[in-house]
C-alpha cells in the first residue's frame, strides 16, 4: 500500500534547517525538497521515464522557486509523461531550440553572408555593405529568427523606408542583400526556402540618366573651344588627353607615371592603385578591378610628353594645384568645360567623351564589337564571353582603333566629317584601313 504523504506548506519549507546529512521533505507525486548540510534547499522531481527507467530532475532552489512554482513544474512534467514524453529530454530539446534561435537570427545570418562576401570584395566595398546592413536592416530585422521572416511586408519594411526617403538605389541594394542573406540561410539548412525571392520589383527604380555628350557634328565646335581655352596648362592638357584616350575620370585623375610605357605606347591601368592618404577613392584603378590596357595613339603620346614636362618629376600624372602628392580635383575637367560654355548636366561632361568615342567607333563600321567593348573596358555579362574577351585583349586591333579615333578628331578640327565617311575616305575599304 502506497504511503500517504502530507503535502508541504510554505511555513514548513521555510522552517527546514540544515542537518549533518541531507534529508528530504516530500510533497507527493514525486516532488520533494532536498535540504543540504550547507542550508541549500533544492526542489527535486523523481519519476518513471516512458521506457520504464527511473528518472530524476532538479527544478530549482527554494525560495527562489516557491512551493507553488515547484508544483506547477511538477504538473507540467506529469502532463508530458502522460503523453509519453520525458520531461528532462523535452527540457534539453527546448534549450537546444532556444540556442538555435539565438544563432539563427537574421543578424547572425547577415554577418555570415557579409563575411563570405568580404573575402571577394575590396575593403572599401565591404565596409560600405556592412554599414548599410547595420544602419538599415538590423534595427528592424536583426533580432528576429530566420524562421519567423516569412512575411513579405515585414521584409519590405526597411526597403520601403529607404524608398520613402528618396533613396531608390539604396532600396535596391538592400533588397539584394536580403536576398543574398536568405539564400545563404537556405544553403546552410537554416530555413527551407528563400522568401526574399518575392521582393523583386517591390520598390521603385530611378530612371537611368545618361551622362551628357555632344552630337558628333559638334566636334569642330568642341575642338575649337578646347584650343581657345585660357585655363591652367595642365588642366587644358588633361581635357585634351581625356578626349583622345576616353578612359574613365577616376582612371585619368589618379594616374601614376609608372603606368605609362612610352616605348610600347601602352598605358596599363592597374586593377587597384596604392591609396593616397586623405584622398577619397584614390585606390581606384580600372573599374572591374582587373588591369586595363590602353594603347596610345601618336597624338596621345604627344600630349603625355607635354604633360611629362609639367609633372614628370612627380608620381601623379595630374597633381593638384596646391600639393603635388594629391591629384587634381574630381571636378577639374567639368569646370573647364563649363568655362568653355557647356552645361555639364545637360550638354557635355567629361564622361561624355567616352560616349562620343564609342559612337564614332561603332558608326565607322570598322571595328569588331569585342574590340570596342574591350577598349571601353565594359564588363561582358556573359561569363564565357567575358573570359575570352579579357584573355584575347584584341590589342592590335585596338591600337589601330585608337589611332583612327585620334586621326578622326584631327579631321574634324575645321569641319565635321561623319565616322562612316572618314572610314571610307577616298574609296579606302575596311580591310585596307586595318592593314595600313
Amino acid at each position: 500500500m502506497a504511503r500517504t504523504v502530507t503535502p508541504l506548506t510554505d511555513p514548513k519549507c521555510e522552517a527546514a534547517k540544515a542537518r549533518d546529512k541531507e534529508y528530504k521533505l516530500f510533497d507527493g507525486q514525486g516532488l520533494y525538497l532536498l535540504v543540504k548540510p550547507t542550508g541549500v534547499k533544492s526542489w527535486r522531481f523523481k519519476y518513471t521515464k516512458p521506457d520504464g527507467r527511473a528518472g530524476l530532475t532538479a527544478f530549482g532552489n527554494y525560495p527562489a522557486l516557491t512551493l507553488k512554482g515547484a508544483r506547477t513544474r511538477r504538473a507540467e512534467a506529469l502532463a508530458l509523461l502522460a503523453e509519453g514524453i520525458d520531461p528532462v529530454e523535452a527540457a534539453r530539446l527546448a534549450k537546444v531550440e532556444e540556442a538555435a534561435k539565438s544563432t539563427n537570427t537574421f543578424e547572425a545570418a547577415a554577418r555570415a553572408w557579409h563575411k563570405a562576401g568580404a573575402a571577394k570584395w575590396s575593403a572599401g566595398h565591404a565596409a560600405t555593405v556592412l554599414s548599410r546592413i547595420e544602419s538599415h536592416l538590423l534595427p528592424e530585422l536583426g533580432a528576429r529568427p530566420l524562421a519567423d521572416l516569412k512575411s513579405i511586408p515585414l521584409l519590405m519594411k526597411p526597403l520601403k523606408a529607404a524608398e520613402a526617403a528618396g533613396k531608390l538605389e539604396l532600396a535596391g541594394r538592400l533588397r539584394q542583400y536580403i536576398d543574398g542573406i536568405m539564400r545563404l540561410a537556405v544553403q546552410h539548412g537554416q530555413i527551407d526556402y528563400n522568401p526574399a525571392r518575392d521582393l523583386s520589383g517591390a520598390t521603385a527604380t530611378r530612371k537611368a540618366v545618361h551622362r551628357p555628350a555632344l552630337a558628333l557634328e559638334r566636334l569642330p565646335e568642341l575642338l575649337g573651344r578646347i584650343e581657345a581655352d585660357q585655363g591652367r596648362a595642365l588642366t587644358s592638357l588633361a581635357v585634351r588627353l581625356a578626349l583622345v584616350v576616353f578612359i574613365r575620370s577616376s582612371e585619368l585623375r589618379f594616374a601614376r607615371w609608372p603606368e605609362v610605357d612610352f616605348k610600347r605606347a601602352l598605358w596599363t591601368i592597374p586593377g587597384e592603385r596604392e591609396a593616397i592618404e586623405g584622398v577619397k577613392f584614390s585606390q581606384r584603378g580600372a573599374k572591374m578591378r582587373t588591369p586595363h590596357l590602353v594603347p596610345l595613339s601618336r597624338q596621345a603620346l604627344g600630349l603625355l610628353g607635354q604633360i611629362h614636362v609639367l609633372s614628370g618629376s612627380y608620381e601623379l600624372v595630374f597633381p593638384g594645384d596646391h600639393y603635388h602628392y594629391k591629384p587634381m580635383s574630381e571636378n577639374t575637367i567639368n569646370k573647364a568645360l563649363r568655362r568653355m560654355g557647356y552645361d555639364t548636366k545637360t550638354e557635355l561632361c567629361g564622361h561624355g567623351f567616352r560616349a562620343m568615342a564609342c559612337s564614332a567607333l561603332v558608326e565607322s563600321g570598322l571595328w569588331s564589337r569585342d574590340a570596342v567593348e574591350r577598349q571601353m573596358s565594359h564588363q561582358e555579362r556573359n561569363g564565357v564571353r567575358a573570359a575570352y574577351i579579357h584573355k584575347a585583349e584584341h590589342l592590335e586591333e585596338r591600337r589601330l582603333m585608337v589611332q583612327w579615333w585620334a586621326d578622326y578628331l584631327d579631321a574634324n578640327r575645321e569641319q565635321h566629317v561623319t565616322p562612316y565617311d572618314f572610314a571610307n575616305r577616298g574609296g579606302t575599304n575596311v580591310v585596307a584601313i586595318k592593314r595600313a
